[in-house]
């Protein structure tokens, strides 16, 4: 993530819908999943990717959400909160309204920090999470 620094402003960051942070937030959660998968050892392409699509799916999200919720000081969890009162204009069958609510929540926070180029609180988060992959 290291080579695209966007220079935006906590303004314009601010003026961003729910779901603009959630898609900048899709793109970072996957690959901070795909890069985990891989220092895990899924060397072929197959492997990574089925594992990714597992990973990234609403509901394993939703669940993954759950670990680092307590972590979250009052900024995040405001992020959080917007990012689950977004309304998409459709939802994955695979999932729930709730899960898929979860899950873009999530994303929102991610693309939120990575926006505000706090990578090392991405790192931490995603590393509580990484730890109930299995």
């Amino acid at each position: 993530m290291d080579y695209l620094h966007p220079k935006l402003d906590d303004a314009a960051i601010a003026r961003m819908s729910s779901l603009a942070l959630a898609h900048v937030g899709d793109a970072v959660y996957e690959v901070m999943v795909r890069t985990w998968l891989a220092y895990g050892g899924m060397q072929t392409a197959r492997n990574l990717h089925s594992h990714t699509v597992a990973l990234v799916r609403a509901s394993a999200q939703a669940e993954a959400v759950q670990r680092i919720l307590p972590l979250l000081d009052g900024e995040e969890q405001d992020v959080y909160r917007h990012g689950r009162n977004a309304k998409p204009k459709s939802v994955p069958r695979s999932s729930s309204v709730a899960e898929y609510a979860q899950a873009t929540a999530l994303e929102a926070l991610f693309g939120w920090l990575y926006l505000k180029q706090r990578y090392g609180r991405i790192n931490e988060l995603f590393g509580v999470i990484a730890e109930g992959f299995q």
